[in-house]
């Protein structure tokens, strides 16, 4: 079965990583980001099974535009990566409401137009998967990030809403909670510094493994955090 894969926020590290991992287990994927010469860059590298689709996922229009073209290209979406977020590295005292709304709407306005966009196409084909990127932050509010942190707890919110709405109508959502910093391209795995980051490819493998779980055993949350710390 050939699945048709949209990722929601393509940039260097995890993003990359799921491209990669999906388009090598058989995927045909679109790459949303609004970077248009580094998405170009990656599905030139990627092949006939990725298209680069330059997209604000804050717009509607252009979310629309975007799904239209992967459907263009690929046919109906079978699998949603929503794995854009806005950072808002500020307290309370320093942020400002401009920013604290970017932040939400990037995470969970840009969640809700690309899921929206998808579950049409899931209901009409055999189901599907939407997967949402997570943070600690999700679980516990991080201390000077208060806008990512919001977000973040909004994200899961919708993740566990539409789980209970479309998990009886064949679609399988769950949100993806990661701790921790994610290797940035530019350090080598062999480097002594890697150990303090997370691996993108070994994270890019469970997102494949929620893709391809037997109904019987759907995830609402996978918790890759090391340990699990009290509120």
């Amino acid at each position: 079965m050939t699945r048709t894969a949209v990722i929601a926020g393509v940039g260097p590290g995890l993003g990359e990583s799921l491209a990669r991992k999906f388009v090598d287990e058989g995927c045909q994927v679109g790459l949303f980001a609004r970077s248009a010469d580094y998405l170009e860059d990656l599905a030139d590298d990627l092949g006939d099974d990725a298209v680069a689709v330059p997209t604000d996922i804050t717009d509607p229009e252009q979310v629309e535009a975007g799904f239209r073209a992967v459907r263009d290209e690929f046919g109906p979406v079978d699998v949603l990566v929503n794995h854009a977020s806005g950072g808002a590295w500020q307290g309370l005292r320093e942020i400002s409401p401009d920013a604290f709304e970017r932040a939400w709407r990037v995470s969970a306005i840009g969640a809700l137009l690309c899921s929206q966009a998808v579950v049409d196409d899931m209901l009409a084909g055999d189901g599907g998967t939407i997967i949402f990127t997570g943070a600690t932050s999700a679980i516990r509010g991080r201390e000077g990030a208060i806008g990512f942190s919001a977000a973040k707890f909004a994200v899961r919110g919708m993740a566990e809403s539409m789980a209970r709405e479309l998990g009886p109508e064949g679609i399988h959502v769950a949100h993806v909670v990661i701790d921790g910093g994610i290797r940035p391209p530019d350090v080598d795995e062999s480097d002594r510094d890697a150990v303090a980051y997370l691996d993108p490819d070994a994270i890019a493998d469970s997102y494949w493994h929620l893709v391809t779980q037997d109904r019987s055993s759907w995830t609402l949350e996978l918790d890759l955090r090391p340990h699990v710390e009290e509120f």
